[in-house]
């Protein structure tokens, strides 16, 4: 018997298919790969996990091949796959969006809808990389985290309104912590920047009002992942 006869694998699909199927999850899987690449902001990019993109392009093809019309292969599947547990967290909202995309192209190519999975990928793909270049959707006023620490008992309620009214277009209080056993207290801020404003100007105002204390500015919180 020819184990190779590409027209008598199984009765649903030919080694002919899982070829072209794999393939083809490949190619459009690592093109959704090269996008995330070519359109990732921050720190958090890391070279696994567009490889996680790839394999999982390639392994939802051939579950979707195998699956096929048979409900009853469809529920055994979801009972297995239902032992999986992922332990890692996803540090940006983006990435699941990823993840979902390489699995709908996934989908596609593994029930032959291969016209429907190239469109996909290629019109989503070029609708990613154009919100990226033009940065749609940006704040137009980015905040940055201020981290003040003054001696314990400082009244601060009001203390660096006045600083912030001349440098800041945001200035709101969201914690207050205590450090170095007690001595000190931490206020943490998140503010906007004047455009006019220079930043070593507003820290050293900042320094005469806290006593030449530690001061903090986080200026690329929007774009880094803390």
């Amino acid at each position: 018997m020819d184990i190779f006869n590409i027209s008598d694998l199984t009765s649903e699909f030919t080694v002919l298919d899982v070829v072209l199927v794999l393939m083809l999850g490949f190619l459009l899987s690592a093109f959704i790969g090269w996008v995330y690449q070519h359109t990732h902001r921050g720190t958090s990019y890391t070279q696994s996990f567009v490889f996680t993109l790839v394999m999982n392009g390639m392994i939802v093809a051939l579950v979707m091949l195998i699956v096929g019309s048979s409900i009853a292969r469809a529920f055994s599947l979801v009972g297995a796959l239902s032992i999986i547990r992922f332990r890692n967290a996803v540090k940006e909202t983006r990435d699941v969006g990823f993840i979902f995309f390489t699995m709908a192209i996934g989908m596609a190519v593994g029930t032959r809808f291969y016209l429907l999975a190239i469109i996909a990928a290629v019109v989503i793909s070029l609708v990613l990389i154009l919100m990226t270049r033009l940065d749609w959707f940006a704040n137009e006023s980015a905040t940055q985290i201020l981290r003040i620490h003054v001696p314990e008992g400082t009244p601060f309620e009001t203390l660096f309104d006045p600083v912030f009214y001349r440098y800041t277009s945001i200035s709101d209080l969201i914690s207050v912590d205590t450090v170095q056993n007690g001595v000190m207290t931490e206020l943490v801020y998140n503010i906007g920047m004047r455009k006019t404003a220079r930043v070593q100007d507003f820290l050293n105002e900042i320094k005469k009002l806290n006593g030449d204390h530690k001061v903090t500015l986080i200026t690329g919180y929007n774009t880094t992942d803390l």
